[in-house]
Parts: C-alpha cells; structure tokens; sequence
C-alpha cells in the first residue's frame, strides 16, 4: 500500500488513517460528522494526492484527448475541461477524469484506483495512433489539496492567493501561483461536494507550507481539515459517483444520469462514441436515483443491498452514508427504469432485515454555496 506524500505531516496533525483504493490516506480528524458540516456551513480542507495528476504534452496532445473524451475538448489555456471521461469501445467507463488545458501540454486527474490503467491507456493510443506526445505521471511529486465550502474565498485570501485567484470563475485555473511564502502549480476553482472552493496543486516542499499555513487559518474561518469519509459522505448528499461504485467498465453515461461526460451530446470520433450514441437511442433497462430513508433507522446501507417493492427486486445499492444535514441515511443505486419513479417507497434488505426508504432525485441537499460562472 502506497502512502500519500505529506502522511507524516497529516499524522502530526492528528489524522486518522485508513486504506483507499491502495492508498494510506487520512480519513478524518477526529469527526466525520464536524468535518462534513464544516464544509457545507464553513470551509475543509482535503488532501485528495492519492488522486492521480498526468501531464500529456507535445503538439499532439489535444489531439490524443479528443480521440479519447466523448465531449468537445475546445477551450482556451486556463480552462478545464469536464468533468469527463475516457470510454471503453462499448462505452463503459474507463474512467472518469477531468482536463486542464495548460496550452501546449494538458493535465490529466484520474481517479486514485484508475492511475496506471488510465496512464497506459494515454500511452497506448499515443502509440498507436502515431501521435507526437510525451506521458508523464506525476502523481507521487505533486500533493492535490481541496478547499471547499463557503468560506473557501476567505480561507484562500488568508493564504495570499492572488485577487486574479479569489476572482476566478468555476472550471478555470491558473499556474504558477504565489500563496504567502509558497508556490501553487496550479489553482483552479473546482471540486467535488457541490460548494464553492478551489483545488491546489503544489510540488511537494511548497504544499507543505500550503497545509500548514492552512491548518493555522481554519481555526479563524472555524473550519476544519478534513479526510475522505466526509467527502464520500459529502458527494452522497448531491449525487455525485464514485468509480468502483456506481460507474466502471459495465456501466455507460446514460444509465448512470452523467450527462456532463458528454454534453451536449457525444461525438462522432472518439473511442466509445458510437456505442455511447446507440445507448442514447435505444435508452437505459436501469438509472441511477438516490434513496432516503427514515430517521428512525440506524442502518446505513452498503453496496450489493437489494431493493425491494413488495417483494420483487427491482435494483441494487451501490453506496450509502449517513447524512449530517438531512440526519437520516441515504444511498444511490441502480433500479429498474420501470421502478424509478420519483417519490416512490421501496425497502432496502440490508442483512435479511427491510428498511423502508423512498426514491428521490439528486442532489439530496442543496449547497449554500457554488462557485460563480
């Protein structure tokens, strides 16, 4: 098992760690349930390195990426693209990634579980495709950090960030980036709980001062840092999927509802896109939807949970997670187009005891806070 690059540091600030997708990661500091509210009602602090960071560079590079992306890749330097996701030939998920355009060279962030599978895909098709690109992994020399929340503006002023910074619209970035007595590689305004925040990217001496001048200023803002079991349980409120859970190689776009892989809609030439247009036309046998249950029950259900009407199983739970904001449990799965209908009561069959619980639609909980366009 691979530990993240600042492990020492985080275990001097009190992390709790645990395994994730081969990574020895912090899991929390203390409260999964102070972390996960500090982010919707203040300001975390993550850090997300065991997610990957590969540069493809070289006059060939956009050109490698529209053949693999089912989306429009046209922008602009400073700009990302996605989120998005490179396809199999039957357009299941090879992965879901998002893209930078650096100008002459792109940065690439794949998901912690899928770093050399998507890093050989890039070099294969490279390959060939004949194409003129270098690849290059820089996942273990590069920390990736998420500030997210509504006082991720007022946390990243107090580390120095630029105005040019704390004014940037969402999905756009900049490189090369002074906070206080460090240098960010890359700011962008982004991230993955549905608030407002950035995500920096820093070598690993400069995203040392990064976390520590950011530990003294969480106090102020009343934030906190944060581990991935808030950020699973954050992402559950508004929907969001997770690789391995609710998308993989089996799984397509449109019975995952994940419309932003491919809007407006996919194209001609990419790898999956004729498939992904023939699921498109013919429609999907199972969607994705959230589920609530009441507040009464403890239980918090688990992927491979069954979902019952009556006592016919129409779909499967691929995750779950208790809900600080909603203070009941919740979880997404797959059901039967049939059956998803919206405010419908099902039972989730949770080690042979049933739980009633309804079918609702994303997000479960609205953000206070979104980054401006």
């Amino acid at each position: 098992m691979r530990r993240i690059p600042l492990y020492d540091l985080h275990k001097e600030l009190g992390a709790s760690f645990g395994e994730f997708a081969g990574w020895e990661a912090p899991i929390n500091y203390g409260s999964v349930i102070d972390e996960h509210v500090a982010v919707r009602k203040t300001v975390g602090f993550f850090d997300l390195s065991h997610m990957g960071r590969i540069i493809v560079e070289g006059g060939d590079a956009a050109k490698l990426l529209d053949l693999l992306v089912p989306r429009d890749i046209t922008s602009e330097p400073g700009q990302m693209v996605g989120p998005t996701a490179f396809l199999n030939e039957r357009a299941g998920f090879r992965d879901d990634v998002m893209l930078y355009n650096m100008g002459s060279r792109w940065l690439v962030v794949p998901n912690a579980a899928n770093i050399e599978k998507v890093y050989n895909w890039l070099l294969e098709n490279a390959e060939k495709m004949g194409l003129s690109v270098k690849v290059e992994n820089r996942t273990e020399d590069l920390a990736l950090f998420a500030i997210q929340g509504p006082r991720s503006r007022e946390l990243m002023a107090a580390l120095g960030a630029p105005r040019e910074i704390l004014e940037l619209k969402a999905l756009r970035f900049a490189t090369n980036v002074r906070l206080g007595s460090a240098t960010a590689f890359l700011i962008s305004r982004s991230g993955w709980t549905g608030e407002d925040g950035f995500e920096v990217i820093a070598d690993l001496p400069n995203a040392e001062k990064i976390l520590r001048m950011a530990h003294e200023k969480l106090r102020e803002l009343e934030g906190r840092l944060c581990g991935l079991a808030a950020r699973d349980s954050l992402r559950m409120e508004v929907g969001f999927v997770l690789y391995g859970h609710e998308i993989d190689e089996d799984t397509n776009p449109v019975e995952a509802r994940y419309w932003w892989v491919f809007q407006p809609g996919p194209k001609q030439n990419c790898i999956g896109c004729p498939a992904l247009r023939e699921h498109l036309k013919r429609g999907a046998s199972r969607v994705r939807v959230g589920l609530r249950l009441g507040k009464k029950d403890k239980v918090i259900p688990r992927p491979g949970d069954r979902v019952l009407v009556e006592d016919v199983e129409v779909g499967v739970v691929t995750s779950g997670a208790y809900s600080p904001i909603l203070r009941r449990s919740i979880a997404q799965a797959y059901i039967r187009s049939s059956h998803a209908l919206m405010g419908m009561n099902v039972f989730i069959e949770r080690r042979g005891k049933l739980y009633k619980a309804k079918i609702v639609d994303f997000p479960l909980v609205t953000p206070s806070s979104s980054p401006p366009t």
